[in-house]
């Protein structure tokens, strides 16, 4: 049912629309015509990432890629399209959560977002481990620091703080990704929480765990907590083309090339690339 979107235009402000427009996204609903005009003055959409799986086949990143395909992320990692910032913020304050599914309304168009519908959109099924920070203890073996320390560079380091920064190449890529795209956040990406190295652990030792889970835990903490920027730009829009929303004359932009991970990308994280292998810039693999 995906469709091609409206032509992109630049993003306007975020100023909040007049009264008849505001109207027209929420059906007349005044209690969440007011929520909205303060989500608004206070939430930020994180800025989306891709990761392009021909790319990291180009770089001979063929362990990654194969991971990653084994926890069936591929379609949801790649998505890109346009995305329509005054509609996310809509999405995101009518959400609720009912059971194991999503019922969001826009335009006066009432979705019901269910296990089929994520594997229409996004490729994923609701199947494996139920992660949360709540119940970590799920995933047998294990420990935060042992794990943290197995995967750095240097395993004799001494450890203060999870950073990313002394991560072997692999795990420095997978953490990359976790923060930025699966369970992004809008600062600190530089050090790692418990749950990123979990997922990390999972991907890595091929555990099974239930993204959709995981993503719909995430979206319920940036609802719940003021600093957190509203995640998943590109996958709420696909839900909106889903379900026909009306997207004529809305405000959208087009996810550049230039947020789709690459060589630069790479670079930036303190690696380089010899003899067609990527290696720390500091000579350690």
């Amino acid at each position: 049912m995906d469709k091609t979107p409206p032509t992109s235009r630049r993003v306007k402000s975020r100023a909040v629309r007049s009264g008849g427009r505001l109207e027209g996204w929420f059906s007349g609903d005044n209690d969440l015509i007011e929520r909205y005009r303060f989500e608004t003055n206070t939430k930020v959409i994180n800025n989306p990432k891709v990761v392009c799986f021909d790319w990291l086949k180009s770089q001979k990143l063929d362990n990654v890629r194969r991971l990653l395909k084994d926890h069936s992320l591929r379609k949801f990692l790649e998505m890109k399209g346009n995305i329509y910032p005054d509609l996310i913020r809509v999405f995101y304050t009518n959400l609720k959560f009912e059971g194991n599914n999503l019922f969001p309304h826009v335009k006066g168009v009432y979705m019901e977002i269910t296990y089929d519908v994520w594997t229409a959109v996004v490729g994923l099924k609701y199947s494996g481990l139920r992660i949360n920070k709540r119940n970590l203890g799920v995933v047998e073996d294990f420990n935060k620091v042992q794990y943290y320390k197995s995967c750095l560079k240097n395993q004799n380091a001494q450890v203060r703080t999870c950073s990313v920064g002394g991560l072997r190449f692999d795990e420095r890529l997978l953490a990359l990704i976790v923060t930025w795209i699966l369970t992004p956040r809008g600062s600190n990406h530089s050090v790692l929480t418990e749950e990123d190295l979990v997922y990390i652990f999972c991907i890595m030792k091929k555990i099974r765990i239930n993204w959709i889970h995981i993503i719909k835990e995430h979206m319920q903490k940036a609802m719940r907590l003021s600093n957190y920027h509203y995640p998943y730009a590109i996958l709420v829009s696909k839900f909106l083309l889903y379900f026909e929303v009306n997207l004529e004359d809305e405000t959208s932009e087009l996810v550049k090339s230039t947020q789709e991970l690459n060589n630069g990308s790479l670079s930036k994280i303190g690696f380089t690339k010899v003899g067609g292998k990527w290696i720390s810039k500091d000579g350690d693999l």
